[in-house]
């Protein structure tokens, strides 16, 4: 099957509505935020830094590496780098609790990596993807900005995050109300839109799942793996060594998949990899959470290294 010739198709209301959804996942995270959550920044600058340069800069590097170890089709190779691009998914947090992570440095990076992502994402893409093999004769096709990326992403995630931000600090008991049924309605109803919207091309997605299953497995494990173990090189706490890992490896393949149907017609490869991502990285998320949650950190909760010494 030619992967690269697939698309799957979304007419201009579903995917309308698809953008207005992925706003409203947003604005219910956002509602859960405060400017207390950036605080890890300054208490943990090391980690920060650390795991922002794995999310942005060797994460997007190692996935062309991977794309070029593999050949896959170009579209798959491209879904891939785009994934790679987006900034670590919300969903991280959650699961940096349940295994007894740093909480407060994973909702750091997921905020700080979504603001960055106006940027990043687009420059990442368009630099790493550019090197894809095969990739040029699709991107001639598509002609995309980095402007147009860019103004996309703050329409769908800065808004909503700025908006959810405002509403907690300045009417608190009401955002304290909303909060829950929020994140709870607006992740169901974004869950169930896609499956349904998914149906129509049903056929296309699973005669190519088995195309991209191994790149995204590889994919993701090297991710997990890239964030604890530069975590470890650099003595992170163990605590701080599971948020980083975490949010390394779990993207936001929501943005990734209103991307591609906005820029991409659907592209069969790239529609494929980043859809079956955000399957598979909340599989793997909650496998590592639960085993990670039988297994207690070391005592380095007040920012200690295990050998006593005070983190810096």
């Amino acid at each position: 099957m030619n992967v690269d010739a697939i698309a799957l198709n979304f007419n201009p209301t579903t995917l309308f509505i698809l953008n207005l959804v992925l706003g409203f996942v947003m604005f219910g995270v956002a509602l859960d935020m405060t400017i207390d959550d950036f605080k890890s920044i300054k208490d943990r600058p090391r980690s920060f830094l650390i795991g922002m340069a794995c999310q942005f800069f060797i994460l997007p590097v190692a996935t062309l590496l991977l794309v070029l170890w593999l050949q896959p089709a170009p579209s798959v190779g491209l879904g891939m780098i785009l994934v790679a691009s987006c900034p670590g998914g919300n969903i991280s947090n959650f699961f940096t609790y349940l295994g007894k992570g740093n909480t407060a440095l994973s909702v750091s990076m997921s905020a700080v990596s979504t603001a960055a992502a106006m940027f990043m994402t687009p420059f990442n893409f368009g630099f790493w993807g550019s090197m894809v093999p095969g990739a040029d004769a699709i991107l001639a096709e598509i002609s995309v900005t980095f402007w147009q990326m860019a103004q996309t992403i703050f329409i769908l995630m800065l808004i909503p995050l700025v908006i959810g931000m405002f509403i907690r600090h300045r009417f608190t008991p009401l955002a304290n109300k909303l909060v829950g049924p929020m994140k709870t309605f607006s992740m169901i109803f974004f869950l169930v839109f896609v499956a349904l919207a998914l149906a129509g091309n049903w056929e296309n997605f699973m005669d190519s799942i088995s195309i991209v299953f191994f790149a995204v497995l590889l994919m993701n494990a090297f991710a997990i793996l890239l964030g604890y173990f530069s975590a470890s090189a650099f003595r992170l706490p163990e605590s701080d060594r599971r948020a980083v890992a975490l949010e390394v490896g779990i993207q936001n393949s929501g943005l990734g998949l209103i991307l591609i149907f906005n820029f991409f017609g659907g592209l069969g490869g790239m529609a494929i990899i980043a859809g079956w991502w955000g399957i598979w990285h909340i599989i793997t998320g909650y496998a590592m959470g639960y085993i990670w949650s039988r297994i207690e950190p070391d005592q380095d909760t007040i920012g200690h290294f295990p050998d006593g010494s005070l983190q810096t």
